[in-house]
């Protein structure tokens, strides 16, 4: 077992999967690093897990240009606190947990500090901005890659990579039966259910969430009986949510912060864009993809964006296994009508099912979060 005495790692994640990824790594690396101590920008899973959260990043999960401007003031202050932190108390290491353009700025700072960086969670430039490898390899002393094809794109530069598995992988299970699930959550057996996940952040939820219900009412009136569910994500107040639900006519049926017990009981799926796509994919529940964005923002993003599909089942496939409903495609009746074919279409779900298993056998059973933390400790060790 590696030892080191008062050895700190600073975390730093922006939205709610990072906060999960990066509280789970620093579990792992606990045991790897007795007497590590933990320090950064995050949310409640990290504070959970021992960090020493300086600043909440739980409102700060937003995404496209505009939106980003919105939040300037409260992003500009969360940097300026966490590059003083990397020059005042220089962490052994910084891992910047996804949030790109954020860590960015940040690893940057931090490598002039002589602060050793690694990312976790590459960011997707693959996907957009491909020449963005060039910036982000300069800066960081490794890149840890959650997907097998992230690995040649740092290879080709000479840039140090490590192939870690996605935290996800083996971590997406329900924690109770779906016969307990359906009984707490009040669902029949007798009638086909769907979930519905709006998203994690308060600009998915008041962009998403209308779309979503007024397709669950078009659904509600082709299938009488169909049950609709909420899995509410732990960054969402209950108002947010509360505020739509009242207004619509379809009765959706609200769960704190279990998704995955929830995803267990669902015959189909809405989903936003981003990690809850993948986890619908690992626990192998038919799904359309459903996003919307400012649209200046949206428009910005097609000009940038490279890749042809934007889920991450789709893009890890390399084919579109399922529907992507985007921007002016997010409309209710499309939503309504993608749902319908895959609870009426047995072959078609049962193809879907199929291909999301395969995706789940290629992520393996084995999540990152160990390998993740091995990379982490050998660095530590490694001489600046």
């Amino acid at each position: 077992m590696l030892k080191r005495v008062r050895t700190k790692v600073m975390l730093v994640a922006g939205e709610a999967s990072g906060d999960l990824h990066a509280a789970n790594l620093f579990r792992e690396l606990q045991k790897l690093v007795p007497g590590v101590k933990g320090v950064g920008m995050g949310g409640e899973h990290m504070r959970e897990a021992g960090i020493d959260v300086r600043f909440d990043a739980s409102n700060m999960g937003v995404i496209g240009l505009f939106e980003v401007l919105t939040h300037y003031r409260e992003i500009h202050q969360a940097l300026a606190m966490m590059k003083n932190i990397a020059r005042t108390e220089k962490p052994d290491l910084l891992i910047c947990v996804d949030y790109k353009s954020f860590n960015f700025q940040l690893a940057k700072a931090a490598k002039a500090y002589g602060v050793k960086v690694m990312f976790y969670v590459s960011p997707q430039v693959w996907a957009w901005k491909p020449w963005r490898v060039k910036d982000y390899g300069e800066i960081a002393d490794m890149m840890a890659v959650i997907f097998p094809f992230e690995v040649p794109i740092y290879e080709a530069h000479n840039y140090p990579v490590r192939y870690v598995g996605h935290p996800l992988a083996g971590k997406v299970k329900p924690s109770v039966s779906k016969a307990a699930a359906m009984a707490e959550f009040g669902l029949s057996a007798q009638a086909p259910v769907v979930g519905l996940l709006p998203g994690s952040r308060r600009g998915e939820i008041k962009r998403l969430l209308p779309v979503m219900l007024q397709a669950a009412q078009l659904l509600a009136e082709r299938m009488p009986g169909v049950q609709f569910v909420l899995p509410q994500a732990g960054t969402i107040k209950d108002d947010s949510i509360s505020r739509h639900l009242q207004d619509s006519p379809v009765p959706v049926k609200v769960a704190q912060g279990r998704t995955y017990d929830v995803l267990q009981c669902c015959d189909a799926v809405a989903t936003c864009s981003g990690t809850a796509t993948l986890e619908t994919a690992l626990m192998g529940v038919p799904m359309a993809i459903v996003y919307k964005l400012f649209e200046p923002s949206y428009w910005l993003g097609r000009m940038l964006v490279q890749v042809p599909h934007i889920g991450l089942p789709n893009i890890i496939a390399g084919r579109g296994i399922v529907p992507e409903l985007i921007q002016h495609a997010a409309n209710p009746p499309a939503i309504a009508d993608a749902l319908e074919r895959m609870l009426k279409d047995k072959d078609y779900a049962a193809d879907m099912r199929r291909d999301l298993a395969e995706i789940k056998a290629e992520l393996g059973e084995d999540g990152g979060s160990l390998a993740m933390a091995k990379l982490a400790a050998e660095l530590l060790h490694r001489p600046a």
